[in-house]
């Protein structure tokens, strides 16, 4: 890492005050509210707001809003991310208080993890009457499965994770896994089921599926499950999606065929009843994927939904110099 003296200078003066080094250090642990950090630091809103001012300004932590809660999250590329991991690398774990600030965010997970059950019991029929209209959940997985491949994967992104299933489906497969997902409470209970199935190496992150902010090319299996109906503009998501594929990787997408159930817009919040083959692969190949393959799985009723599962992929290098 090369700094300019004045960079060097902003960066340590930022992080080098005592509560924004321990809220850098509870922030490379995970995502954190503005209210979940006054609770664990002990401190009062305003006063941690402004030492997160101080470190967003240097460019140490981004701030994203999430309804009526703000939320931080430490920079982890670039001169700033490695000035971090320096600092941080550095400091005894048995110093007392971040000691004492890592059982209090035990804590909040704790409570974190009862809310979210709670959520999910309460939402379980919602799940369950949109999965009656379609085939099997264990045959749509199957073919999920068989569509991203045998692996093993360097980097797989989970683009709406939801609960976090595909990343315990697909998650095993994977050097390193990231779920993205706009409701804080569907990546509590996502990091639960990840927790639970023992997948170290899965990462849960609050994030647009519009802007991501990964690079380009970042991992070589990118999966899109039941998300883009919700979407106001899907072309842009995958977009987005494709972008995020690197040399030799794939897309894999699940959703519906176009279908005629007006109730899931207002009961739902479905925005698009479907997707074409057609609009779909045209997308895919405006993106710059290939090799479009689909699969087709007809409900079990004559009323039901039929699921999709759109796979395509980004050439790598030996194919494009053999093209």
């Amino acid at each position: 890492m090369t700094l300019s003296s004045g960079r060097a200078v902003e960066l340590l003066r930022a992080a080098g005050e005592p509560t924004r080094l321990r809220i850098l250090a509870l922030l490379a642990r995970e995502e954190l509210a503005v209210l979940e950090l006054c609770r664990i630091l002990d401190q009062s809103q305003p006063r941690v707001s402004r030492h997160l001012k101080l470190l967003a300004e240097a460019g140490l932590v981004e701030r994203f809003p999430d309804g009526a809660w703000v939320f931080y999250r430490r920079v982890e590329a670039g001169e700033a991310g490695e000035l971090i991991f320096r600092l941080l690398a550095g400091i005894d774990a048995q110093d007392a208080a971040f000691a004492r600030d890592a059982e209090r965010l035990l804590t909040v997970e704790r409570e974190r993890a009862s809310d979210a059950g709670e959520y999910f019991a309460r939402n379980a029929a919602r799940w369950d009457e949109i999965r009656s209209l379609y085939v099997a959940e264990a045959s749509v997985e199957a073919e999920i499965v068989k569509a991203a491949g045998p692996g093993p994967f360097r980097r797989l992104v989970d683009l709406g994770s939801g609960t976090g299933r595909m990343l315990t489906l697909l998650g095993g497969r994977a050097e390193a896994a990231l779920g993205l997902d706009l409701s804080q409470q569907m990546l509590n209970i996502a990091r639960n089921q990840v927790a639970e199935a023992g997948l170290a190496g899965c990462e849960l992150r609050h994030g647009d599926i519009f802007a991501t902010r990964l690079p380009d090319g970042f991992a070589d299996l990118v999966v899109v499950h039941q998300v883009l109906h919700y979407l106001a503009d899907p072309a842009a998501a995958v977009k987005e999606a494709a972008r995020i594929v690197g040399d030799g990787g794939r897309l894999v997408i699940a959703d519906f065929a176009p279908h005629a159930l007006e109730y899931l817009r207002e009961q739902h919040r479905h925005r698009r009843l479907g997707f074409a083959d057609g609009e779909m692969s045209r997308w895919l190949h405006e993106a710059g994927l290939k090799n479009v393959r689909i699969t087709n799985l007809p409900p079990e009723r004559a009323e039901g939904l039929t699921v999709k599962i759109w796979t395509a992929e980004r050439a790598g290098e030996q194919q494009r110099s053999a093209a």
